[in-house]
């Protein structure tokens, strides 16, 4: 009988099926990599052109995959949506706050129209997240934006804030936050079908007498 031997690939050999591997792997990756892609963009257009939560079944189709792979991605359609909801805030610029050294009709007009701009966007995503409500990542993202919106009062109108007791400060923080809140803007602007100017003219007034009422002067 002849002996053959088996001989291990050493050297070169070995450097390149190392290579080879490294490529498959980066492939996957790669593939793996747009496929979620193409999930989150799928779910993010549904989302915008419906404003509600769309089935795994319809991002399947809409990405133009499987149903098994987006439950590759996203164990649930909670998670696919809470994935979805912080990319559509990533892609959304908050915009610049007003300096709290301009004149307040200038300054409201500005926190006014920030504020709308911002909410106008978001809408369809909040919408959408009903059925979610209670899902503690979205509990979560919302109260940090609402603390975010409220800092951002305080600074913005800090002169004015100024004059007043602690718990004046708070008082007009919390109605200033519940007038000019993103389920407000939904109701002047989904229930009530106001027109885009017409819904920051309402804010325009609102915030104005607030902030005339607390610091007792003509805002």
């Amino acid at each position: 009988m002849t002996d053959v031997a088996v001989v291990a690939p050493r050297g070169d050999a070995v450097a390149a099926e190392a290579g080879n591997t490294m490529v498959r792997t980066d492939g996957r990756n790669r593939r793996a990599a747009e496929t979620r892609r193409k999930i989150i963009a799928a779910a993010k257009a549904m989302i915008a052109e419906t404003s509600v939560a769309p089935t795994v079944v319809g991002v399947a189709k809409r990405a133009d995959v499987s149903v098994r792979s987006v439950f590759q991605h996203f164990h649930d359609v909670e998670s696919l949506f809470v994935t979805v909801m912080d990319s559509i805030r990533a892609d959304v610029a908050v915009p610049e706050m007003p300096s709290a050294s301009r004149p307040l009709e200038a300054r409201i007009e500005d926190v006014v129209k920030a504020f709308a701009e911002l909410f106008d966007k978001v809408v369809p995503l909040r919408v959408a997240a009903g059925q979610f409500v209670d899902h503690p990542a979205l509990t979560e993202r919302s109260q940090q934006a609402r603390n975010e919106l409220r800092e951002a009062t305080f600074e913005v109108f800090a002169p004015e804030f100024a004059t007043l007791t602690e718990q004046a400060r708070e008082e007009l923080a919390d109605a200033i936050g519940a007038a000019l809140s993103l389920d407000a803007w939904i109701v002047l602007r989904r229930r009530d079908g106001l027109s885009l100017e017409r819904a920051v003219a309402v804010w325009r007034l609102t915030l104005t007498a607030l902030l005339a009422q607390a610091v007792g002067q003509k805002a």
